[in-house]
């Protein structure tokens, strides 16, 4: 006998004589009476007759419908106890039997409850084999559906990855400069991937085209829709196109093609480093601030209507002069609603206090303070995505500085 076949076999008889005990225990609890040897002759051959059921008979029941099932198997089990009791009880009956009684009246009188146990631990076990088999079926259904989900994720991890990757080679390495400007910008998204931008384009030598903007939601269709209107705002930004007929034009392939729910706000200007002026054109973003020495910060008038919203829209233009000294911060509604759990907001108040406080460091500087206050005070879990940038207006000499300053770090 196969070594495998034999433990089970084993084990088989050490949960029978379990049975053969508790039937014993319930009949001596009911005063019957029973000797231990009998109750085994009946439940260890029995028991073993209903597991031949199941093993060699299982094909006759298994794959029916369920009623259907139950009825062979019962008719089984009920030709298994007629037969074991019988059986048993012709073996037994030389042992057993009473003085001037015949094998018939021994089998009439002994026959009741042996079958009677034999048909209740019969569908029992057939009771608990169902239940055990749907048991495994669910948990092995639920392994397969974990191994699934855990694939999935990967999957999915791995592409936002590389969305992310993709993202952020969108963005500008290198931030184009002008005479007597700074620039500096940066992005952070609360998930892997965002639907804020900046850019900074190179329009002429002494114009920059500076643009930011927020796209509805987050995740991959907010970077989809973020990346196609990055492609349109410098297809369109060129040295001679304003900045409202850069947004109307932005406005019109958005609203021909953007889906319904969808709309991006947009900040764009010119930097005019010979006229030191920033022509611009706010669609729906957020207003910029400007700081200046001496003076209280002012935030620039809003301006017109979201994108992809109203195909017919008339953008305006509006002008500022920079002077030395000045700074001005566009940035997105991450920066400002960057909040605690209570639900209070940074908020533009202490964004303007913090840039008026740190005014005089460089673009870089300032943006790295404002960002590290932002998300001090949400403990670093940014709700929305934040973009900033800062354009410092800087005499030759401030220049210079900067450069030297940059020039060490790169060594350092």
């Amino acid at each position: 006998m196969p070594v495998p076949y034999l433990k089970r076999f084993v084990r088989r008889q050490q949960t029978f004589i379990a049975i053969a005990v508790a039937i014993y225990a319930a009949l001596w609890a009911a005063d019957r009476g029973p000797e231990i040897g009998p109750t085994l002759a009946y439940t260890l051959p029995l028991c073993n007759l209903i597991v031949l059921v199941e093993d060699y008979f299982g094909f006759l029941y298994k794959h029916r419908p369920r009623l259907q099932s139950w009825a062979v198997y019962v008719a089984l089990v009920f030709v298994v106890a007629v037969l074991g009791v019988g059986v048993v009880n012709v073996i037994r009956f030389p042992f057993q039997k009473d003085p001037g009684q015949t094998l018939w009246q021994y089998l009439r009188s002994g026959w009741k409850f042996p079958f009677m146990a034999t048909m209740i631990v019969g569908v029992s076990a057939e009771l608990y084999r169902r239940m055990r088999e749907r048991l495994e079926a669910r948990n092995r259904e639920l392994q397969n559906n974990l191994e699934l989900e855990a694939a999935r994720r990967e999957n999915q991890e791995k592409e936002l990855g590389q969305a992310r990757e993709i993202q952020q080679s969108l963005l500008p390495r290198e931030i184009p400069q002008v005479p007597g400007f700074e620039i500096d910008g940066a992005w952070e998204p609360a998930r892997e991937v965002g639907g804020d931008y900046f850019d900074v384009i190179r329009l002429s030598d002494t114009k920059l085209g500076v643009c930011i903007a927020d796209v509805v939601g987050k995740s991959i269709s907010a970077a989809l829709l973020m990346a196609s209107v990055q492609a349109t705002v410098r297809a369109f930004a060129n040295e001679t196109v304003s900045p409202a007929t850069l947004c109307a034009r932005v406005n019109s392939v958005l609203c021909s093609t953007i889906t319904t729910g969808k709309f991006v706000t947009l900040l764009y200007g010119v930097l005019d480093a010979t006229n030191k002026t920033f022509c611009y054109t706010n669609a729906g973003h957020l207003s910029p601030i400007l700081i200046r020495a001496g003076r209280k910060a002012e935030l620039l008038p809003e301006g017109g209507a979201l994108l992809g919203v109203f195909p017919d829209w008339k953008y305006e233009d509006s002008e500022i002069e920079l002077i030395p000294g000045d700074r001005l911060l566009l940035f997105t509604d991450g920066i400002t609603e960057a909040g605690m759990e209570d639900g209070e907001e940074f908020g533009e108040e202490r964004l303007i206090a913090s840039a008026v406080e740190n005014r005089a460091q460089s673009p870089k500087e300032l943006k790295e303070r404002l960002l590290a206050d932002a998300k001090n005070f949400c403990s670093a879990n940014l709700r929305d995505d934040a973009t900033l940038i800062v354009i410092a207006a800087t005499t030759t000499e401030c220049r210079q500085k900067s450069d030297k300053r940059e020039l060490e770090s790169i060594r350092a």
